[in-house]
C-alpha cells in the first residue's frame, strides 16, 4: 500500500510536462476547429455530386464511434491500473486499447475506400474535399495515437511502471481522450446532421 502511495506521489510531482501537453491540446482544438468550420462552410457544395445524406451509412458510422468509445474506457482502465502500480492489468487495457484503435482506423479505411470505388473522391467536389480533410486528420492524429501507444507498451514491458512511464501514459491518455471528443463531435455534425439534413 506504501509503494503504491509513493508510486502516486512521484507520478504527479512536476506539472510542467502536463500544463505543456494542454497547450498543444489546445492548439490542436483550433486546428479542428478550422477544419469544422470549413467544412459548415462547404458542406452545401456538392455541385453534382452527392449530397451527405446519400452516401452516409449511418449504422455504420455508429459502429465506428462505438469501437472509439470502448477504447477511451480501456484507456481509462488502465491508467487506473497503472496509478495503483498493476503491471499486468495496465498491460491489458493498453492493448485492448491498441487493437480497438486499430479497428476504428481499419473501419474508417474502409469507408473511405467504400466511398472512392463509388466515384465519391475528394476532388468530386467541395463537400467531399472538406469531409475527407475534416475526418481524415482525426484519422491520422489516430495512426499518431497507436504508435504513440506502441512506443510506451514497450517501454512499459522494458521498464516497468516507474513514475516516468506512468507520467507518459497519462499524457497519451489525454490525448486519447481527446481524439475520441473530436470524434463525438463529427459523429454529430457531419454525420448525423448530414443523414437528416433535408
Amino acid at each position: 500500500m506504501k509503494k503504491h502511495a509513493e508510486h502516486e506521489e512521484l507520478v504527479g510531482t512536476d506539472s510542467k510536462p502536463y500544463m505543456g501537453f494542454w497547450i498543444y491540446l489546445m492548439t490542436d482544438c483550433v486546428l479542428f476547429a478550422t477544419l469544422f468550420a470549413t467544412y459548415a462552410v462547404l458542406r452545401g457544395n456538392i455541385y453534382d455530386g452527392p449530397a451527405a445524406k446519400d452516401i452516409f451509412d449511418i449504422n455504420f458510422v455508429l459502429l465506428e464511434t462505438i469501437v472509439l468509445l470502448v477504447s477511451s474506457f480501456t484507456c481509462g482502465l488502465a491508467i487506473v491500473a497503472a496509478r495503483a502500480g498493476l503491471k499486468k492489468w495496465t498491460f491489458i487495457g493498453l492493448g485492448a486499447t491498441f487493437a480497438l484503435g486499430v479497428l476504428f482506423l481499419g473501419l474508417e479505411f474502409s469507408e473511405f475506400a467504400h466511398l472512392a470505388a463509388e466515384g465519391y473522391g475528394w476532388d468530386r467536389s467541395a463537400f467531399l474535399s472538406a469531409f475527407f480533410t475534416l475526418v481524415g486528420t482525426h484519422g491520422l492524429h489516430i495512426t499518431v495515437g497507436l504508435l504513440w501507444l506502441a512506443v510506451l507498451l514497450v517501454y512499459l514491458i522494458r521498464k516497468g511502471l516507474t513514475p516516468a512511464v506512468t507520467k507518459r501514459l497519462v499524457l497519451f491518455s489525454l490525448f486519447w481522450h481527446f481524439l475520441d471528443v473530436i470524434w463525438i463531435f463529427i459523429f454529430t455534425i457531419v454525420y448525423m446532421f448530414g443523414v437528416i439534413a433535408v
